[in-house]
């Protein structure tokens, strides 16, 4: 009798404490979070027993950077906001751009400045070459920033223009996101070029507790930069890595991945490597005042408007998100996307499906395959509603994955660089966009439009209805995933 009363004390007090737990949680999770992300929260902590669910939230609940990254994040806005040179350049004849103009000034600190160059490189060998061409023309400094760094053979001539840059008396640094580094076949051989080579170096969110360095495991830097001497930087979608990223899975199915990469030259180069300079100053404290300061830089005749665009979890706003909103929303003929990873939240697909409703062409360029395989299906969970409300989608055809990120709003303006379309990309990863205004520069996107469009087919509803209805219920269930942030 005894026995079982104690069992019975013991019953009731963990059923009370795990009523507290979830009390503290319904009326916690909530804070600061979009409602969508909370329920996900709340159903993983309710489903699962409460001590898995609560670890998952400590571990993954916050997306916010440490408080001495976050601070040094305001210190460098401050600095940013002197980063002014080309503004007297930038053509005002389009007013309805100066609000959009000024959002992004708010959030990221960085202004619009006239006086640009752009080329753009469309395809991987021509990238990696123009890269490595320009690192071997500079003579001062190299700054590299990229979300996957890999020594290969594909790559190999890259990493020796930065060890012939160094023997030539250059300073070169290089940054390279510490998990997605891990994750890529012949990680430590990277390590170990990178030392030899005797550059600058250094891990981008490192995820190492013994040495007192965490945050969030899964908060990336996802930016793609490459400036050199501060008059040339590359931006754009394409990492340093063979085009198959070296996995045996991507080989054995012939996967390899398409880009787009943009070289610039004018005041804008400033903005981009302000960037890599924050970057460079939260992992090593090292503050690069000389290499940030603006150099006056020769005027073209034919030249672009363009804005820098930071975003990521050193952030209080989503100006990703913000940016692209503002943009579809403004938007009179025609809005053409291109995501590799489209998960858009609720207020992206309300402004993509109302501009289709609106009667604006609205087209959309994503993979028939994909490489990550929750993010595919829950991409495809959007399918059905953006064609029912009349967006034209195009399937670029296997066995290539098409990883350029790039969207054009009418004839004008077009925005480019490392950002994705998805929830990752609005809240959990450091990444860089450029708005461009300028028609030659959308001209020659257009051109890029076509020759994706040329090499895809076009989805319609009536076939995507016919799809299996257990993949249908699979890509219900990854979209389900996509709330949880």
């Amino acid at each position: 009798m005894d026995i079982a009363a104690s069992w019975a004390g013991v019953l009731v007090a963990v059923a009370v404490v795990d009523f507290i737990v979830r009390l503290i949680c319904l009326i916690y999770v909530p804070r600061n979070r979009r409602p969508q992300t909370a329920t996900a929260w709340l159903l993983a902590i309710f489903f699962l027993p409460p001590y898995i669910g609560v670890t998952l939230f400590l571990l993954l609940g916050s997306r916010r950077l440490p408080k001495e990254r976050r601070e040094k994040q305001t210190e460098i806005n401050a600095f940013i906001t002197e980063t002014t040179d080309g503004i007297e350049d930038v053509r005002h004849d389009h007013p309805w751009l100066d609000p959009v103009v000024e959002l992004n000034r708010h959030l990221g600190a960085m202004p619009l400045v006239g006086g640009n160059t752009a080329r753009l490189y469309g395809t991987y060998d021509e990238t990696l070459v123009a890269m490595t061409e320009a690192i071997d023309n500079a003579h001062k400094w190299v700054h590299a920033e990229f979300y996957i760094l890999a020594y290969d053979k594909t790559t190999a001539p890259f990493f020796d223009a930065l060890e012939n840059a160094v023997k030539r008396g250059l300073e070169v640094r290089v940054l390279l996101d510490h998990v997605a580094g891990l994750r890529q076949v012949g990680y430590r051989r990277t390590l170990r070029r990178l030392r030899k080579s005797g550059v600058k170096w250094s891990l981008m969110l490192p995820v190492q507790p013994l040495r007192g360095r965490w945050q969030r495991p899964d908060l990336r830097n996802h930016r793609k930069i490459l400036v050199l001497d501060g008059n040339v930087a590359f931006t754009g979608s394409q990492n340093v890595v063979d085009s198959s990223y070296n996995k045996k899975g991507n080989l054995r199915r012939g996967l390899h991945w398409k880009d787009l990469m943009v070289r610039f030259e004018g005041p804008i180069v400033a903005g981009i490597n302000a960037l890599f300079v924050t970057d460079w100053y939260s992992e090593t404290s090292e503050l690069l005042m000389r290499e940030a300061s603006t150099i006056p830089r020769p005027r073209h005749q034919e030249t672009l408007d363009a804005q820098v665009v930071p975003s990521g979890p050193g952030f209080d706003g989503e100006n990703n998100l913000r940016l692209f909103n503002s943009l579809l929303y403004l938007a009179q003929e025609r809005i053409i996307i291109t995501s590799p990873y489209f998960v858009p939240d609720e207020s992206m697909l309300y402004a993509i499906t109302t501009a289709a409703q609106s009667g604006i062409d609205v087209q959309l360029f994503v993979s028939e395959i994909g490489d990550q395989p929750v993010v595919y299906h829950a991409q495809r969970s959007y399918y059905e509603e953006l064609l029912r409300a009349g967006v034209r989608i195009w399937l670029y055809k296997a066995p290539t994955v098409l990883h350029s990120k790039f969207f054009t709003i009418d004839d004008e303006v077009a925005v480019i660089g490392s950002s994705n379309m998805d929830m990752r990309s609005f809240s959990l990863n450091l990444e860089i966009s450029v708005m461009i205004h300028g028609k030659s520069f959308v001209d020659d996107l257009r051109k890029i439009e076509q020759e994706y469009r040329d090499t895809s087919r076009e989805l319609f509803l009536d076939d995507w209805m016919k799809r299996p209805r257990a993949a249908a219920v699979l890509d219900n269930v990854a979209r389900l995933t996509a709330a949880v942030q």
